[in-house]
Order: C-alpha cells, then structure tokens, then sequence
C-alpha cells in the first residue's frame, strides 16, 4: 500500500513538474523542472523494482542538468537564464502535432494485439537488463562517472573567473564589497 501510494505521487509529481517545464518563463526554472521530473521518473522505476534503470536514470538526468546549468553559466551568465522567455516556440503547429500523435500512439496501444510471451523471464530482470544496456562497459562507466564530476566541477571553476572571496575578502566581511564595475555582480 505505502510502495503504491508512493508510486502515484511521484507520478503526479513527474508529470506536473514535466508541465511546468513549458509554464515557466526561463531556462533555468526550465532545467530544474526537468530535472525534477526525471528524478521523479527514476525513483518511480526503483518503486517498481527496476532499481538499475532507475538509478541510472536519476543520475543520467542529474548529470545532463548539472552539464546544462554549467554551458547555462558559462556561456549566458546566471542573470540571462533567469530573464523571462517563453519555452515554447510554434505553439500551434506543436498542439497539432502532439495531439495527433498522442491519438495515433493511443490507438496503437489500445487496438493492436499485444504479443504473448515467449519463454521465461531472467531470474534477476534488473541485471539482465543492466548486462543488456551495459555488456562489458560497465566498468568503463564505473571508472568515468568520476571523470566526468571532475571535468563538470572544473567548468563551474573556469566560468566563474570572480568568487565572492574576491569581493568580500578571505573572510566575507569586506563591505563594500569590491566590484570592479559598480551595481555588484559584474553588473
């Protein structure tokens, strides 16, 4: 009762956050929404027992959001990913687009025969899937997961050229602050 209680609020959780990536009004409220519903997504699959997929699937998502947050600093600064913006572009053409694929996949799924199942399912689901998706990678992606925290930390480091312990001294008590250009922030 509790693991299906569980289960649908992360459901409503991950589609209502999912609808939020296309109500708010900049890139960076963007992000965080998605990656809220891919968090939401991930813990769900381990609800259902996937824990390798969805485990994955938690810290495939956070990694791609962490990377965008990074190129989102890098190369607009913090203050341009929070401007106002809209999220969707040609909102007529893609109303008719997904409406008509929802009711083609719809269809699909309610009128065609599904297949029976031929044989049994593996022992432990999860590692045969993890051994179908991975194979012999596996230790690659165990050994480079670290790698790529590096090089994501490195970035957020190399894009912000000024720290606050640059305007307000070693001990953030230098007020004001040093600013080489005045309206703080680089602004």
């Amino acid at each position: 009762m509790l693991v299906d209680i569980g289960f649908w609020v992360l459901a409503v959780l991950a589609v209502a956050s999912a609808v939020l990536v296309f109500v708010v009004d900049s890139m960076a409220r963007a992000t965080y929404a998605l990656a809220v519903s891919f968090v939401a997504v991930g813990f769900a699959l381990v609800l259902l027992q996937q824990n390798y997929v969805g485990v994955v699937t938690v810290l495939m998502m956070l990694m791609e959001m962490a990377v965008m947050a990074v190129y989102m600093v890098m190369y607009m600064g913090m203050n341009p990913a929070l401007m106002p913006m809209s999220m969707v572009h040609g909102k007529r053409a893609a109303l008719a687009v997904s409406g008509a694929a929802f009711v083609v996949l719809g269809a699909g799924a309610l009128l065609v025969d599904w297949p029976v199942r031929r044989g049994v399912p593996a022992p432990d689901v999860t590692a045969a899937l993890g051994e179908a998706l991975m194979g012999r990678q596996m230790l690659v992606m165990v050994v480079i997961s670290p790698v790529m925290v590096a090089t994501i930390v490195g970035g957020v480091v190399l894009a912000a050229h000024r720290t606050r312990y640059d305007r307000f001294g070693d001990d953030l008590r230098r007020r004001p602050a040093r600013d080489p250009q005045r309206g703080g922030v680089g602004r």
